[in-house]
């Protein structure tokens, strides 16, 4: 079977930005993040943007709730909107990856130990090739870095192929 991949962005919303503790390097990552969709982009590789809500902080339709400015999908690009930290969870995910043959995913986003952990490890559940962009998902925990730092061990110990930014090639 022939490999075809997707980028997933997920949760990248502006109450996330918003927090007392600040995304750790807010800046380095969201230029990570729009390297890798650059690069998808130009070289034809579906991104799929993922939006979380619920019922406090990220409220649907609300401004928190909102994709960041700096991240934002162009006319035709798919955004699944998600209930659960696993974005495969009680979503069309799933079926819009199979309609168009994807098998691998390059997964990015925030935050680090919820919605890119569950849905890193549903994505593995379902068989998918998972590429976790070790450098290309945060949080805004003070103890930031040692959160990405044990979840991408984790992860990786898991199935999941760690990739920084730079190499990802699609």
């Amino acid at each position: 079977m022939e490999k075809k991949t997707a980028l997933m962005v997920i949760d990248i919303q502006q109450g996330l930005f918003e927090k007392p503790t600040p995304i750790y390097r807010e800046e380095e990552f969201l230029n990570n993040v729009n390297s890798l969709i650059d690069h998808a982009r130009e070289t034809g590789i579906p991104v799929i943007f993922i939006q979380h809500s619920n019922n406090d902080s990220l409220i649907l339709n609300s401004h928190n709730w909102q994709l960041h400015p700096a991240i934002q999908p162009l006319k035709g690009e798919k955004t699944i909107y998600k209930l659960h930290g696993n974005a495969f969870e009680k979503t069309n995910l799933k079926e819009i990856l199979d309609s168009q043959g994807i098998t691998d995913l390059v997964i990015t986003g925030l935050v680090t130990h919820g919605c890119v952990r569950a849905t890193t490890q549903g994505a593995l559940k379902l068989g998918y090739k998972v590429i976790l962009v070790s450098d290309g998902h945060s949080n805004f925990s003070k103890d930031a870095k040692y959160i990405i730092k044990k979840w991408n061990q984790t992860l990786n110990k898991k199935g999941a192929e760690l990739v920084p930014t730079a190499e990802i090639v699609f």
